[in-house]
């Protein structure tokens, strides 16, 4: 930097100018370069000033000026420095300028010649410009220079080779003064506050003005401690020798009362520490390392996180390293090892020296490695690319991404980043050598794991299912069958993993589902294709697939149908015919096509073969029947068949033709196509061959019914279908069995609505009408989805048939006691069920004597459903409503829709009156889901008064008269308003329902008095049951001190505990069930299931009391352990009911229909549940009668030695008294309720069967445990006096003249009797009493 051989000195000259006279002054004027040894001075540094600060004279100024003096010789320089250090600040100016003061002088820069070189090194307090320092790695072979702050330097600084004042710091300080804390200093406004701040930042400004570049020092308060004073101060960094002279003149500025300890100065700078952290984005698991640097040349290095509250010690997982580099950087390094989340938060650095502390803080965030990557997939082993993809959710770049693969296979893939992403793609392959076949899928898990670069590793599975190509295998059998005949095809794959099954003819029409179904094993899969009878549809081939992804395996099958007739397509005449008995006859049958069937007439054992007539397409096989050469007597009946083959030899007998030889003489009625008849002789005959038929051209089904009246026939019931309608019901027939009827339905019924609305005026006819609802009833049965064409075009057709002119026909129907109205009515039902609409209003549909309104139920908040129906042809109108509670339970995209009817309810089933149940509309209401949860549904109708008689709510019960359906009232309430009846549906349970599948009329005398006697009763029932346990618990010990009284008195605890829990249950049920509010269905099934477990528990309790007296009975001289007593009773008592009412609620909940509709009780309709209850309870009461039996056959034995009279006497008092105990003890009175189980039974039953067990808790009380003479004599002697009590245990003692089994006592001889004991039981002491003798007194135990 400067020629070798030459030493320069830099230093500052810190100068205060202040005039009175002016404010500026031209320095550069005044100072010139020191030349020491008159050498010239190499290089100069202009004046500069730093500077300008207001002092307490306002026009003082402070400048800063940098001098650089030159010398040859070395040694003047530590002479120098000697002598400016021992100068005294401030330097007070001489005469010619009084007004300029020298604060300080110091010498920053000091450049020494090194060899060929000059080496400058900063002073303390100074530095070179950071940005011109090399880093101090690249100096190395400069380590034995003179220390400095910085050893090489990228160029000559531009300035000049001047070290510069270090930057400013803030020194926050505090010191302590021995006086007093008074609280005034607490407050910043008191005067005490401001005396002590002016004095003591007075004393600070004089003390801290030599240091290098001070700024200005602030009192920031004071806090207790004896008085602990908090104050800034602004300047470089000082050296603590500077800052010791410092604190020094500090304490001889202050006045003395202040007392302050100059031991006491603490300082800390928190800017001049720099804190590095590496790396920027730290993920858990990252090494972290955190570096703080300082100049200060210390290595009492400290870090502390902030969150723990703890200082860091070394150990696994924390290490910190402290050094100094070079003699110029203090250097600390924390480093974290395997960093976690907890490890996040604030760290503190803290180098301290002297008094000095310099601290630095630095915040860090622990970010968790978030992978996100492809689902889990299923891969077909057919070669094709499949790509797995992960991505971390920071987009960072990563030192790598791994995959791995783990799994009973391996198949490899290739790995790929994205390009400016965090993703990686495994493309692999994989093809059928890879994937074993014949099994449900090998599953490999693919872990991808990024790693960053600090060590931090995220992970993520994938599992993938690798399945092979399915090979299916199908029947291989050729399948060859006939018309009408049944036929499956099972496709069999060898993987059991698919998407999708189904079956398509080689048209490529997809089979209806109904048609096959799937079944998954844990290798194979297997669909199976069942046609029950075939139609020449059904002709072709057959393809069955199986999709998986992509990936189709296919299958074909050929099937081969051969023309055959059925039986109800073979048109027979005559049906039933009369000849002479030396007459003839002709006999034929036709189908519609013209096939080469063989085709022979069997009459009894004997066969003729047929002659073929064709007609067009229509063939007919002919026979001419002679009685003369086929039958041997007269008068006999002889019947006819036809039989049809085809060419797989596949035959079809046609119906019976009837053939009635009678003599000539008997014959009145004579008609060329009708035949011959006696008198009042009624015959059949299909219409098509009758004189009511068209042309054949024009086929005609049905039959018409003649009879033979005087000498005529006539026509006496005619079902002829005209060929139109015969022709639609032909085709809904074969669509019903077609493979393709989902595509063909639509079109159907859009050519029936037409169709039908052609020929409305051919309607009229019985035959006409039935065969449009057989129609319906057939289109009804299609599974399949209807939409609002559909159904317009259904309702539609509907609408003909219930036209007003057609109701005479219908009432014609009903004569015939057909049930086409309810099969109408049933058909709608059906069909409304089947209707879906993407919106959320089903497209309303009108027509004068039908209309449909409907609502589709969405997601969210569902609203009320609410629909009215106004017909004014008919002056009648309707509303339908059900609550929004109500509708919310429906799952979503459910479909409500009601149907209206003005006219249906004149063709419905009338009462034994002859008057219709229904006054006014008849409205349906379907849902398209299972109803979950309970539901009601109010109806408004018009209250029609000119019919008279009172309001009734009912529905159509198609269960009812042998499922022909009949009105019902139960389930339903009604409500007269004015001109208007409201209908509420829904259910109260009553005490009669648990035995009986069906419901009194709510309304009814028989259910409100069956409700009041159950519900007074099972009040009673409470109170006594809680009454007999309580006493049970006084008299405990009293009464059980043998084995049978104790085992009897067990069996009544739990019979009693079990039928007051089953009570409790049971008004719970009602409540729950009560039609004012409904509860949610879960609360319905507990209800129920306790109900029957409980009620279970009462029954098998009492068969254990039964089986006990029938063991003391019998097996007297039998005995067990009361132990092996205790654990039959309860594994009968409480076992068997428990798994009984687990298996009812496991086989039917899940199916929802453990419970009934319209009661929390055990479910009868749908799966017969109520069996669980019923049959267990007949057989124990059945069980429990035999024991009574044989009781009663035993106290009928005669005593020997009592007289006739006497023992009569004695046998009529135990059997009434033995009936009375066990009757509720052993639940015999639950025998009414089998007469409650059969449908229509009588109200007496009901009564009876009520009554006797609502109060069956008061029977137990009064006959199981207080008639019991051990329990009145505890209770007497627990609550009589003292003295009464000494005498009854005197004469009941044993060692009486007159013992309790002796033959002379009263109770033992009416024991005895009992049992038919005879002899004398002679007790004297209890030691004596043997096993016989207490099996003998047990059944008096069990009886009293």
């Amino acid at each position: 930097m400067k020629p070798p051989g030459r030493t320069t000195l830099c230093f500052v000259i810190l100068v205060i100018y202040s005039s009175q006279v002016t404010a500026t002054w031209n320095i550069e004027s005044t100072i010139h370069p020191l030349n020491l040894q008159e050498h010239e001075l190499a290089g100069e540094e202009p004046l500069r000033q730093k500077r300008a600060v207001a002092t307490s004279h306002p026009t003082a100024k402070e400048y800063t000026v940098d001098i650089e003096i030159s010398f040859e010789n070395a040694s003047f320089l530590d002479p120098i420095k000697a002598y400016l250090n021992s100068l005294s600040f401030p330097i007070q100016g001489n005469d010619t300028d009084p007004a300029a003061n020298i604060l300080s002088i110091e010498v920053t820069t000091v450049c020494r010649p090194t060899g060929n070189e000059i080496w400058c090194s900063c002073e303390s307090g100074y530095r070179w410009p950071r940005e011109q320092c090399l880093h101090n790695l690249t100096c190395q072979e400069h380590d034995n220079a003179p220390a400095g702050r910085c050893n090489c330097l990228k160029g000559l600084p531009p300035n000049g080779p001047f070290c510069q004042l270090q930057r400013d710091i803030t020194l926050r300080m505090s010191v302590r003064l021995n006086v007093g804390f008074q609280e005034d200093l607490r407050n910043t406004s008191s005067a005490l506050y401001r005396s002590y701040k002016t004095d003591l930042e007075t004393a600070f400004r004089k003390g801290y003005s030599i240091l290098p570049g001070f700024k200005l020092v602030t009192v920031t308060g004071f806090r207790p401690g004896s008085v602990v004073v908090a104050y800034e101060i602004r300047t470089t960094t000082p050296s603590p020798g500077v800052m010791h002279r410092a604190n020094e003149l500090v304490t001889q500025n202050l006045n003395q009362t202040y007392k302050m300890d100059f031991t006491s100065f603490q300082a800390v700078t928190s800017n001049e520490t720099r804190f590095f952290v590496t790396p920027e984005i730290i993920f858990e698991g990252d090494t972290v390392t955190l570096v703080c640097e300082n100049d200060v040349l210390s290595s009492n290095v400290s870090w502390h996180h902030v969150g723990k509250h703890a200082n860091i010690q070394n150990g696994s997982r924390f290490w910190v390293y402290t050094t100094v580099l070079n003699n110029l950087t203090s250097v600390s390094r924390l480093t974290v090892f395997n960093i976690t989340l907890g490890d996040a938060g604030e760290y503190i650095c803290k180098l301290t020296m002297d008094i000095f502390e310099y601290e630095s803080r630095k915040k860090i965030n622990v970010t968790p490695i978030r992978i996100f990557a492809s689902e889990d997939m299923k891969v077909t082993c057919d070669n094709s690319p499949v790509s797995l993809n992960c991505c971390s959710e920071i987009n960072v770049n990563w030192s790598k991404v791994e995959w791995k693969q783990e799994g009973e296979i391996t198949i490899p893939g290739n790995s790929e980043a994205e390009s400016d992403s965090s993703c990686s793609r495994y493309t692999l392959k994989a093809d059928g050598s890879q994937c074993p076949s014949g099994s449900a899928g090998r599953t490999v898990t693919y872990t991808c794991e990024f790693i960053s670069f600090h060590g931090a590793r995220g992970s993520k599975n994938i599992e993938v299912t690798f399945t092979s190509v399915a090979n299916l295998t199908i029947t291989p059998d050729p399948i060859s069958v006939s018309e009408g005949q049944n036929f499956s095809i099972k496709c069999i794959s060898d993987v059991s993993n698919y998407d999708e099954v189904y079956w398509k003819t080689s048209a490529g029409i997809k089979i209806h589902q109904r048609f096959y179904t799937t079944r998954r094993y844990a290798d194979k899969a297997e669909s199976v294709l069942t046609v029950r009878s075939s139609t020449r549809e059904w002709n072709g081939t057959y393809q069955c697939i199986f999709r998986y992804r992509n990936s189709y395996s296919v299958t074909t099958k050929d099937v081969t149908v051969h023309p055959l007739p059925q039986e109800s397509n073979i048109m027979v005449d005559p049906l039933e015919a009369s000849i002479p008995c030396t007459g003839s006859h002709h006999f034929r049958c036709c189908v519609e096509e013209d096939e080469d069937y063989k085709v022979t007439f069997q009459v009894d054992t004997l066969t003729f073969p047929a002659a073929k007539e064709v007609h067009g397409k229509q063939a007919c096989y002919t026979f001419n029947f002679m009685a003369k050469s086929i039958v041997s007597w007269c008068p006999r009946h002889v019947s006819v068949f036809c039989h049809f083959t085809n060419a797989a030899n596949n035959s079809v007998r046609s119906r019976s033709m009837k053939l009635n030889l009678v003599p000539g003489e008997n014959i009145t009625c004579r008609d060329p196509i009708i035949g011959v008849g006696e008198p009042g002789k009624v015959i059949p005959k299909l219409c098509r061959f009758s004189n009511l038929s068209s042309s054949p051209a024009s086929p005609v089904g049905g039959v018409v019914t003649y009879k033979c009246v005087g000498s005529q026939w006539e026509v006496k019931k005619s079902d002829c279908i005209s060929a139109p309608i015969n022709s639609l019901l032909q085709l809904a027939k074969a669509l019903s069995k077609s493979p393709s009827q989902d595509k063909k339905l639509p079109t159907y019924l859009k050519d029936l609505s037409v169709s039908t609305d052609k020929v409305a005026h051919e309607v009229s006819s019985p035959g006409n009408l039935g065969a449009i609802v057989n129609i319906l009833d057939l289109l009804s049965t299609v599974p399949i989805q209807v939409n609002s064409e559909m159904m317009t075009n259904f309702l539609s057709t509907v609408n003909v048939i219930l036209d007003k002119p057609i109701l005479s026909t219908w009432k014609v129907l009903q004569q015939q006691q057909t049930n086409h109205s309810s099969q109408l009515l049933d058909s709608v039902e059906r069909f409304s069920r089947a209707l879906r609409s993407e919106d959320s209003a089903v497209l309303p549909i009108s027509h004068t004597n039908v209309q449909m309104r409907g609502m589709v139920i969405k997601s969210g908040s569902p609203k009320p459903y609410k629909q009215r129906f106004v017909f004014s042809d008919s002056d009648l109108w309707g509303n339908v409503a059900i609550d929004e509670c109500h509708v919310e339970n429906l799952q979503p995209d459910t479909s409500i829709v009601t149907v209206a009817f003005p006219t249906l309810k004149t063709i419905l089933a009338q009462d034994t009156q002859g008057k219709n149940f229904a006054n006014s509309l008849v409205m349906t209401t379907t849902v398209s889901h299972k109803i979950t949860a309970p539901f009601r549904i109010s109806m408004t109708f018009k209250n029609n008064k000119s019919l008279g008689g009172k309001p009734q709510c009912v529905f159509w019960n198609f269960s009812l008269a042998n499922y022909t359906g009949g009105w019902d009232s139960s389930g339903c309430y009604t409500k007269v308003d004015g001109d208007s009846v409201v209908c509420s549906c829904d259910h109260l349970t009553s005490f009669s329902i648990l035995m009986s599948p069906d419901s009194p009329d709510p309304d009814s005398l028989l259910k409100i008095l069956l409700d009041i006697i159950s519900y007074i009763g099972l009040c009673f029932s409470i109170l006594s049951l809680a009454a007999c346990l309580v006493v049970e618990a006084v008299v405990w010990k009293s009464v059980t001190k043998n084995r049978t009284s104790y085992m009897r008195h067990i069996c009544i605890v739990n019979i009693a505990a079990s039928l007051l829990v089953a009570d409790v249950w049971f008004i719970v049920a009602s409540t729950i069930r009560d039609h004012h509010y409904v509860l949610n269905e879960t609360a319905c099934v507990a209800a129920t299931f306790f109900i029957h477990f409980f009620y279970l528990s009462v029954f098998f309790w009492m068969l254990t009391l039964g089986l006990m007296l029938f063991y003391r009975l019998v097996f007297i001289l039998h005995d067990s352990s009361k132990s092996i007593q205790k654990v039959i009773a309860f594994s009968l008592g409480y076992g068997c009911p428990l798994i009984i009412s687990v298996i009812t609620v496991g086989a039917t909940q899940p199916r929802e229909v453990y419970t009934r509709k319209n009661a929390c009780w055990l479910n009868w309709e749908d799966t017969k549940a109520l069996l669980a209850f019923v049959i267990p309870a007949l057989i124990i009461v059945v069980v429990n009668m035999t024991i009574t039996v044989v009781v009663i056959t035993k106290i009928l034995r005669p005593s020997i030695g009592d007289k006739p009279n006497k023992q009569e006497k004695n046998s009529l008092f135990q059997i009434t008294k033995s009936i009375g105990v066990l009757t509720p003890l052993l639940g015999l009175t639950w025998g009414f309720g089998l007469a409650t189980v059969f449908q229509g039974s009588s109200a007496v039953f009901h009564i009876v069967f009520t009554l006797l067990n609502a109060f069956q808790g008061l029977f137990i009380l009064l006959f199981g445990c207080l008639w019991d003479q051990k329990v009145q004599e505890a209770l007497l002697k627990k609550f009589s006096l003292s003295r009464w009590s000494s005498q009854h245990s005197k004469s009941t003692s044993l060692g009486s003249s007159t013992p309790v089994f002796s033959m002379s006592s009263p109770i033992s001889r009416r024991f005895n009797n009992l049992f038919g004991k005879t002899g004398t039981y002679n007790v004297s002491t209890p030691e004596t009493t043997s096993s016989s003798l207490e099996n003998t007194s047990s059944a008096y135990s069990l009886l009293n």
